[in-house]
């Protein structure tokens, strides 16, 4: 959509310094912007190229000097930006209407506005939510549930009895309820563990291509809302996640880990089983995190097996020395024999 740089101001609740009825219709780094697109200004070292661009309409903090330019002044320039994006730019659709080929249960109930691409399955007892839309050759199993205006984009697998709350994404080829990896030794083989619980996905939940999130083993495995996980993310059965996680690529979480509100996980991260991430905490890319451990809310954790940030520091400093300390103890073992 088009907007002036007073009806964005509006809705973001800033202030405009220049002309508020210079038009915005898109966004852009600064260096490929066109005259209608938005751009933002977050730290002293991006002003340069701001005031360069070709963007009429510049997010700036209070402070920023940016001559010539339309500023709508916020105190979070990139917060900004961003619901600015959302509101100017709508994603091209998914699918339009039913298609023919699209293979539809009679039982399943679909709300209007409802559309379905090519090659698409709905099984029995599917209930889809007005406004969804679901991509090419999905497959959405017997008694799965998808609240309103959700996107599945093509090859999104949903399991029998899957649910979905509202405004869910999720990215090509991620699979929602499969069976959790459990397993019991005995009379030479391993006995499949019952795989038959739930999995719940709450509203604003985003979830990235190749994704996986088993189903409970007995219980429920819940992702909360407003969750955002990456491509490559593995959930495992039993798992708890809590609202605005963010969880990057090719992480790891293992059985019943709970993991709290507002926590931030780098990318390839191990979390084993039963394990407790307390609200706000933070774990650095490539930790691992030991079987039953508990990180405290508001924690920084690296490494393996994740300690307190400041404790990883100083012992990787002193890991990176090995082969100097190592020489210096050879000399003077070389020294101490030499006097005897």
């Amino acid at each position: 959509m088009t907007s002036t740089a007073r009806e964005l101001a509006d809705y973001l609740g800033c202030t405009t310094e220049g002309d508020a009825a210079a038009r915005i219709s898109g966004v852009a780094e600064p260096e490929r912007a066109g005259a209608e697109d938005l751009i933002y200004v977050d730290a002293p070292m991006h002003v340069a190229s701001a005031g360069k661009s070709a963007a009429r309409c510049v997010i700036a903090p209070l402070g920023v000097a940016l001559e010539g330019k339309t500023v709508l002044r916020s105190e979070k320039p990139k917060l900004a930006f961003a619901r600015a994006a959302d509101w100017l730019l709508r994603p091209p659709a998914i699918a339009n209407g039913v298609h023919a080929t699209a293979v539809v249960a009679p039982s399943a109930q679909l709300a209007p506005g409802v559309a379905i691409g090519p090659y698409a399955v709905i099984e029995d007892d599917v209930e889809i939510g007005a406004g969804c839309e679901i991509g090419a050759f999905c497959f959405l199993g017997r008694g799965a549930k998808l609240g309103e205006r959700c996107r599945l984009y093509s090859r999104v697998t949903l399991y029998a009895g899957a649910r979905l709350g509202r405004s869910v994404i999720i990215h090509s080829g991620a699979v929602i309820g499969s069976d959790g990896f459990g397993y019991v030794f005995g009379d030479g083989k391993q006995w499949k563990f019952p795989q038959v619980g739930e999995v719940e996905i709450g509203d604003d939940v985003e979830i990235g291509a190749n994704a996986t999130i088993d189903r409970g083993s007995l219980g429920r495995t819940e992702i909360a809302r407003g969750v955002k996980l990456d491509n490559l993310v593995h959930v495992a059965h039993n798992v708890s996640i809590g609202e605005h996680t963010v969880v990057a690529a090719q992480t790891g979480i293992s059985g019943s880990s709970a993991i709290g509100k507002n926590v931030m996980i780098g990318g390839q991260v191990g979390i084993a089983d039963h394990c407790r991430l307390q609200d706000g905490a933070v774990v650095g890319a490539q930790a691992g995190i030991p079987t039953g451990k508990t990180i405290r809310g508001g924690q920084i954790v690296w490494g393996t097996p994740a300690r307190p940030l400041e404790k990883f520091k100083a012992q990787y400093a002193w890991f990176a020395r090995l082969p100097e300390l190592a020489e210096r103890l050879k000399r003077l073992e070389e020294y101490a024999f030499g006097r005897k």
